[in-house]
């Protein structure tokens, strides 16, 4: 019997078994990671080597050398996850990636390799779209959650609000126009002399300073617009910047940062919150590496107190890229009898679909 007559055999009887295990790999961006996934929700593995230290020096993610690093972690990662499950190979019933969106290099690395032991273990493959994966999340953390609901997915690359209908329906309600969430904080916080990576390190600097100290822009957009835009309000940040050293004015690095945070969170959760409004949503969730941000989850979890929604947000491990949301991910679609054939590629952007 062939791979393919193998795979699609056990595709069909997937989740019907009373135990299935799912390896999963993630290298969208700067980690290598790898997790094994049993039923969905029970992780029995979740391996993450990041390359922060090695990119530091360079202000922000360098392609080819995040390329070249998880060709040189991949095969240690995977092997560290299954041996950390306590599951032979034989054992897995399917591999789960994330194909896109992300660094196509870094992409590459990850779906050559799960192809590779798709096809050596016999068992279906299946590509996971790196926003659903940070929305599955939620799914690890809260072992009982359900759809619908509303998610807010604030990361380095993306800003989107998602109304999760069912598992695998999304409408996309809202999007970035132009600079990410996480993105901004990385520029920011590398105009104010602080570091990569921006988000934490700007985090930690506004925590010592007084968040109304400079009244910053918010960008709404057009009325009843859920999209995001923080270009300008990282430009505004660079003018006072600029403003301040050409009249010889001493610059405030925390109350800077205290005062974008202040203006970026305002803006995540307006709009949040008008989203869970017009979809008449009980239960709204983060996600991503800036739903890890504390002022965030604080301001989210007090405008929605008393309103009868609730706030459900991952530990700020699964926050961070890792491959247990990819495994969850790739769980519910092979649940509804979805793989991926050998052909699967990287792909640099790419929508999130609904099946």
């Amino acid at each position: 019997m062939s791979y393919f007559q193998t795979a699609a055999k056990k595709l069909g009887k997937f989740g019907s078994r009373q135990d299935t295990n799912i390896i999963a790999i993630e290298t969208s961006c700067d980690e290598t990671a790898c997790a094994v996934i049993r039923n969905g929700r029970e992780v029995l593995s979740n391996v993450i080597s990041s390359q922060v230290e090695i990119h530091k020096k360079y202000g922000g993610v360098v392609p080819e050398i995040a390329s070249r690093k998880h060709i040189e972690l991949i095969d240690y990662v995977v092997d560290e996850a299954v041996s950390k499950a306590g599951v032979s190979l034989e054992n897995i019933d399917a591999v789960a990636v994330t194909n896109g969106p992300g660094l196509v290099g870094a992409l590459l690395v990850g779906v050559s390799h799960a192809k590779a032991m798709a096809f050596a273990l016999e068992v279906p493959l299946v590509g996971v779209h790196h926003i659903e994966g940070h929305i599955c999340a939620n799914y690890v953390q809260y072992k009982e959650m359900r759809p619908p609901f509303v998610c807010l997915v604030a990361s380095g690359g993306h800003s989107h609000l998602v109304y999760v209908k069912d598992y695998g329906r999304y409408q996309i309600l809202g999007r970035t126009r132009d600079d990410a969430a996480g993105e901004a904080f990385d520029k920011v916080a590398r105009a104010l002399g602080l570091g990569y990576p921006g988000g934490p390190l700007l985090e930690k600097e506004a925590q010592k300073g007084n968040p109304n100290a400079v009244d910053f822009p918010r960008t709404y957009l057009e009325a009843g617009s859920l999209d995001f835009s923080f270009s300008g309000l990282k430009t505004a940040v660079l003018n006072h910047l600029n403003v301040c050293r050409q009249k010889g004015q001493p610059v405030n690095s925390a109350d800077i940062a205290a005062s974008f945070q202040n203006a970026v969170v305002q803006v995540l959760v307006d709009k949040t919150l008008m989203a869970v409004r017009k979809c008449k949503a009980d239960i709204v969730a983060l996600a991503g590496g800036v739903a890890s941000n504390d002022v965030l989850r604080r301001e989210l979890d007090s405008r929605c107190a008393g309103q009868g929604i609730e706030v459900r947000y991952p530990s700020k491990l699964l926050c961070t890229d890792n491959a247990a949301m990819i495994g969850t991910a790739g769980y519910y679609r092979l649940c509804r009898g979805i793989s991926s054939p050998m052909t699967l590629n990287a792909v640099a952007s790419m929508e999130i679909d609904s099946y």
